[in-house]
């Protein structure tokens, strides 16, 4: 076996164990992130040295960033954040790039069908305009109403969007 058909089945291990998890409980421990962001940098160094420790690192910091605004403001989960931080430490800062449009692009379709499923589409493209007038009055804030703090909020399972996009991203590279 390749290193990159190992690194490929360590990511995919990660990501559908971490879609089960949210799946099942809307969380992503850290047990199970931060190891593998770890691992990530190990496999990567043990393979190319400084080099891929370097590779690994600019993978999860470029995932880290991209995804922090929508963490700032609790739109974002910490779980999903970290998630997707050890997805990039295995896959660099090219491949993190597919997978967290591909994640967004997942998740957007998983939102609009929960949205006509719970009959809140009205509702949420309300709340979407009430977050950018926010967004460009208040900057970066969370919204007391319009948050995961609200538990009468929906929620997403993140990871299992950054898993099918992980999955979509494999069989591409192949």
């Amino acid at each position: 076996m390749h290193a990159t058909q190992i690194i490929w089945i360590l990511t995919l291990a990660l990501t559908l164990f971490a879609a089960l998890l949210d799946w099942r409980s809307r969380r992503i421990p850290n047990w199970l992130t931060v190891p593998a962001l770890l691992l990530g940098v190990v496999v990567h160094t043990y393979l190319a040295g400084w080099h891929g420790a370097l590779f690994a690192l600019e993978g999860a910091g470029l995932a880290l960033i991209l995804l922090f605004p929508p963490v700032l403001i609790r739109a974002l989960g910490a779980g999903d954040w970290k998630l997707m931080g050890a997805v990039g430490a295995f896959m660099g800062p090219v491949l993190i790039l597919f997978i967290f449009f591909g994640s967004i692009f997942v998740a957007g379709l998983m939102a609009m069908v929960q949205m006509m499923r719970t009959h809140r589409v009205v509702e949420t493209f309300r709340n979407m305009i009430v977050l950018v007038r926010g967004f460009f009055s208040f900057g970066l804030k969370a919204h007391p109403q319009i948050s995961l703090d609200n538990p009468k909020s929906l929620k997403l399972p993140f990871g299992v969007a950054v898993a099918v996009a992980t999955l979509i991203c494999s069989w591409a590279a192949h």
